[in-house]
């Protein structure tokens, strides 16, 4: 029998010795795996606050904000200091339309992905410069952007022919629908 902790009341384990995670833990473990898109066998349904994006590269998903209406566009990720790892921000417009983008009072650099309705990535820009007023087109007949860290989609290897798979997309056109 192994010695109690006096202020638990628990019996200690040696240091190095521990074979399981503590009861708790494996939740946290799970919700790594997720947020950092590992799982996703795991967890196949769709989320409004989750894109996933796959193509020959692999596979990832990104926790998203969505900004459905003018005003939301309008400000996006301005004034946005930090954006955390596999976070995103997805514009989703009424219909598929011509598209362009800036970078005022954006202070962080990104990269934008531009989908058509059905999901699939036509135009990548990366590394938007921040602050930089210049239009960035992002093509005709665009439904949705996705706008992620400066230099992610590189990092994993996302291109042009990708999908992404979302509930706000219109799921009978979607190339990678909701089950």
């Amino acid at each position: 029998m192994g010695k109690r902790d006096r202020r638990s009341g628990r019996a200690s384990q040696p240091r190095g010795k521990r074979l399981a995670p503590a009861r708790g833990s494996r939740g946290i473990i799970l919700a790594a795996l997720v947020w950092f898109g590992l799982a996703a066998p795991l967890w196949a349904a769709c989320a409004p606050d989750v894109a996933e994006l796959r193509g020959d590269w692999g596979q990832a998903r990104f926790a998203v904000s969505v900004m459905d209406d003018p005003e939301e566009r309008a400000r996006g990720l301005m004034f946005v200091e930090d954006l955390a790892p596999m976070t995103g921000m997805l514009f989703i417009y009424d219909r598929p339309q011509p598209v362009s983008f800036w970078m005022r009072n954006t202070l962080i650099p990104l990269d934008m992905l531009f989908l058509d309705a059905t999901g699939t990535v036509r135009r990548i820009h990366e590394n938007a410069v921040p602050l930089d007023e210049t239009p960035i087109p992002g093509g005709d007949d665009i439904l949705a952007v996705l706008e992620i860290n400066g230099g992610m989609s590189g990092r994993l290897g996302i291109e042009e022919g990708s999908v992404l798979r979302h509930p706000d997309l219109p799921q009978d056109q979607a190339a990678w629908p909701c089950e």
